[in-house]
């Protein structure tokens, strides 16, 4: 990725890379309740493979001067809805780049790529175990 953000300040530039952009939005993401994870390609799943952690795993953006457009690939938890998980997502996402980069975005597109299973099996074991 390069840098695509820089301002000219009377003290010098500050220049943001897209990969920060996608860092921010990635943990933004995954700290909405109902989101089991992000879902990346074949080279994130290689990535994490060799023991290297992907913070912009699942988050492709698209970053101009002043504005930035993000999409994120994600996978819920079964049982949540939707929607209103999809919606908490883009709230938060949009205010913490906003917050920490002073772009305005103007899209974060969500995929919903999968439904994660795991919970629901863990509750149904336990109430087997009791």
């Amino acid at each position: 990725m390069e840098e695509n953000i820089s301002q000219d300040l009377e003290f010098g530039s500050i220049k943001i890379s897209d990969e920060v952009v996608a860092i921010i939005a990635g943990i933004a993401a995954t700290e909405i309740p109902g989101v089991a994870g992000m879902s990346g390609g074949v080279v994130n799943g290689i990535t994490e493979m060799l023991g290297r952690k992907n913070l912009s795993k699942g988050v492709k953006v698209e970053v101009g001067e002043k504005e930035t457009a993000i999409d994120l690939f994600i996978i819920v938890d079964y049982g949540v809805r939707i929607p209103e998980v999809a919606w908490n997502i883009q709230e938060n996402v949009k205010k913490s780049v906003e917050t920490m980069t002073g772009l305005k975005v103007v899209a974060v597109n969500i995929h919903v790529q999968g439904v994660n299973m795991e919970k629901e099996q863990k509750s149904q074991e336990s109430v087997k175990e009791d």
